[in-house]
């Protein structure tokens, strides 16, 4: 399988920028649709549909559906859909920049850009905790096997469904812990990214091992730290065949599971949550046929 969006395998960039757009009241969203496919290649550049774009062209995406609203012990897991994300990638901010303009005039007027993200790889993709990020991600055909959606027919093969969540740390309450506080928090060493096998059952790791899940629940993460003014975190990206398996970690993580919540959310928080299905490529553009585009 080769039709789906490049970027979503190719290793995590430089710098990117994350847009966000809700549609215009009243418009139609066909034209500037098929104008996006015209000039975005899933490469350089990754485009999400979000479930009321889909619903506003009378179609149905199956499996597409609005990122749940959670609540565990002390802190909120927010619900924030949105009608249409793109990822836009690359090693010089100033190219990154004017290629998002470029994506936001051919969109308008029938869609209003609501929100920007910038976000840089940190080290060698780390967090700006200092602890490397993606460690369990699977790689060769069973990242292919984890992210993309095969066996469903033309239009919807080599799709995939993407969760997007931008966390909000507290490096100061972070930075304030022990080293051996840090590592039990997340479940690893900061100093050589072993796993820490008496890690309490709160860590991160444990909270999320993958393999732990029946069925097994592979996501291929794809997330880059951001900062803006006094304000940093990590914008977390997973895309999946479905959300099946990022709704076992994420239920899992806030203590659904077993009442233990994940050690991360006593010094970070998720601000937003969205689910948006990144369409297939055929013939080197977004194939928008599962929309009837």
């Amino acid at each position: 399988m080769s039709n789906f969006q490049p970027g979503i395998l190719a290793p995590v960039p430089k710098h990117a920028r994350y847009l966000v757009f809700s549609l215009e009241p009243n418009s139609d969203p066909r034209s500037a649709l098929k104008a996006l496919g015209e000039i975005v290649e899933g490469d350089k550049s990754i485009v999400g549909v979000g479930q009321s774009l889909v619903a506003a062209m009378g179609r149905e995406i199956t499996g597409l559906r609005t990122f749940p609203a959670l609540v565990g012990a002390g802190f909120e897991i927010p619900s924030t859909p949105a009608a249409l994300w793109c990822w836009v990638r690359g090693n010089d901010r100033g190219e990154l920049l004017h290629r998002s303009r470029n994506i936001e005039q051919t969109l308008m007027p029938d869609f209003i850009l609501d929100d920007v993200l910038d976000a840089f790889m940190y080290g060698a993709s780390r967090d700006l905790t200092g602890y490397e990020d993606g460690t369990e991600n699977p790689k060769g055909n069973d990242a292919i096997e984890a992210a993309f959606v095969s066996g469903q027919g033309p239009g919807m093969d080599g799709s995939s469904f993407v969760a997007v969540q931008q966390w909000l740390h507290d490096l100061d309450l972070f930075e304030a812990m022990s080293p051996e506080q840090q590592d039990n928090t997340i479940g690893r060493r900061k100093s050589d990214n072993e796993e820490l096998d008496e890690a309490p059952e709160s860590a991160h790791v444990k909270r999320t091992a993958q393999e732990s899940f029946n069925p097994e629940a592979f996501v291929l993460r794809r997330s880059m730290p951001w900062a803006e003014d006094t304000e940093a975190g990590l914008n977390f990206v997973a895309f999946g065949k479905s959300y099946d398996a990022f709704e076992a970690l994420l239920n899992r993580m806030i203590g659904n599971e077993d009442g233990i919540s994940d050690a991360m959310f006593t010094f970070t928080r998720p601000v937003t949550g969205s689910y948006f299905w990144c369409p297939p490529v055929k013939d080197g553009k977004l194939d928008f046929s599962a929309l009837d585009l």
